[in-house]
């Protein structure tokens, strides 16, 4: 039994119907991914740190910010992009988002910690309220960046103490929010 080229071809076209991403879709997830992992790499040890990432992830991130030669570090990145394929990006993308601003949340922390930090400088009964919410707080610290900051406010220093106390007190309201159940 002979069958005629069409029915050939249909036969073929029918049997090699692929239901799977395109190769270019495969690639650009690749990338993608691979752009996340960047992304990650230029944030803070200790952020990484806190994002729980799978052991060998955290060892590459870890060398690839003692690498200098910029084709071993763009081999570093690419096998970052490698292994960001074994980890689910949304958490990732929304834990980057928040730590540059971008999520309604994340500002909303932000402007929370601008604010308490204005009544720890300017109220010293504030340190209190402060620490009725925040009981984990390093009290002893926190009340050293409180004076230090209104120390260089009253001199006209730089700000330093400010933002360090700025910083210690987002960092507590993370880590608050963290804690909370979703």
């Amino acid at each position: 039994m002979q069958q005629n080229d069409d029915d050939l071809l249909a036969g073929e076209d029918a049997g090699s119907e692929y239901d799977g991403p395109s190769k270019s879709q495969v690639k650009r997830d690749m990338l993608a991914l691979q752009a996340l992992g960047e992304e990650l790499a230029g944030q803070s040890i200790e952020r990484l740190r806190s994002l729980d990432l799978p052991e060998k992830l955290m060892d590459a991130f870890v060398h690839v910010k003692s690498i200098k030669a910029h084709g071993a570090v763009r081999r570093q990145l690419q096998f970052i992009g490698k292994l960001m394929r074994t980890v689910d990006p949304a958490p990732l993308r929304l834990q980057l988002d928040i730590w540059a601003g971008h999520s309604r949340e994340g500002v909303a922390r932000q402007h929370q910690a601008e604010h308490w930090r204005e009544r720890l400088i300017e109220q010293d009964e504030a340190l209190t309220g402060f620490l009725s919410d925040f009981p984990e707080a390093d009290i002893p610290s926190l009340r050293q960046i409180i004076r230090n900051a209104r120390k260089e406010k009253e001199d006209g220093k730089p700000p330093k103490h400010f933002r360090e106390l700025y910083r210690a007190v987002l960092t507590l309201i993370e880590a608050q929010h963290r804690a909370e159940p979703s």
